[in-house]
């Protein structure tokens, strides 16, 4: 009886879960397949979208915020992570692109790798010489490549851009988790100050110059001052919208994240 109520339960609340975080792909392939990472000794879940034009064999690489495996995330209901990337608007933008849409590859960085090489892995090693290759091969895609990402996924695609700025032809940083010295950091984002140097997207800011680059906040973006200066300091415009630290936010304005990547990238 006690089993038997037990697996009803978990029944119940799977089926009450919404695991994908959209309703309509309009005409959109989404792909769930599997990174077996020899650098960072473990397997990670990753998602490609394939438009419905096929891609042009282009590639966009969004990376997604920090987050911690919630309850739901065994019973197959979390949406953090790669899959919280995905929303109606993402598809919706991506849809209004027409022949001109990327094929999107929404690659894992953990609960808060930060994307850079750090003790517990060397992420950025990883998505620059693994996770990115992949995807390439996997999808077919040519030329460079596209990158941005929201809150610790903004600081990845700035830092992975910076290290390897010949690779890629656009970068965006959606209320990018950056910050002017280590000790102003959120606990854990970096290992130590060290880390925060080797690590800093202000001091590799030159490296970007070369690049489309895209920065944004809500109003109310604790981000907002710091990723103001990092426009400056790149001579770029910071685009300011109403609005927090959000998922309403960045899936409010995901369309005009997708036309700045095609755009720029054409």
């Amino acid at each position: 009886m006690i089993l038997a109520a037990l697996a009803a339960g978990i029944t119940f609340a799977h089926s009450h879960v919404r695991p994908r975080g959209y309703s309509r792909t309009q005409g959109a392939h989404v792909v769930h397949y599997q990174l077996s990472s020899t650098l960072l000794r473990r397997k990670l879940p990753e998602i490609a979208v394939i438009p419905s034009g096929g891609g042009n064999g282009r590639l966009l690489i969004l990376l997604h915020g920090r987050h911690d495996p919630g309850p739901l995330h065994w019973l197959g209901g979390d949406i953090s992570g790669p899959q919280s990337m995905l929303s109606d608007a993402f598809f919706a933008g991506l849809a209004r692109l027409g022949n001109r849409a990327p094929t999107v590859a929404l690659l894992n960085g953990g609960g808060h790798s930060y994307f850079h090489d750090r003790r517990d892995g060397p992420w950025a090693t990883s998505m620059l010489t693994e996770a990115i290759p992949q995807a390439v091969r996997r999808f077919h895609t040519h030329g460079r490549i596209a990158i941005g990402g929201i809150s610790m996924g903004g600081y990845g695609a700035l830092h992975l851009a910076s290290l390897r700025p010949d690779e890629f032809c656009a970068v965006g940083g959606h209320s990018a988790a950056v910050w002017t010295s280590g000790g102003a950091s959120a606990p854990g984002a970096f290992d130590d100050a060290a880390d925060y140097t080797r690590n800093d997207v202000f001091a590799a800011a030159s490296k970007l110059k070369g690049l489309a680059v895209w920065l944004d906040n809500g109003d109310r973006d604790p981000f907002l001052a710091t990723d103001a200066q990092l426009a400056r300091t790149l001579h770029v415009t910071q685009h300011v919208w109403p609005g927090g630290h959000t998922g309403s936010y960045w899936h409010a304005h995901m369309a005009q994240y997708l036309r700045f990547y095609a755009d720029a990238c054409a």
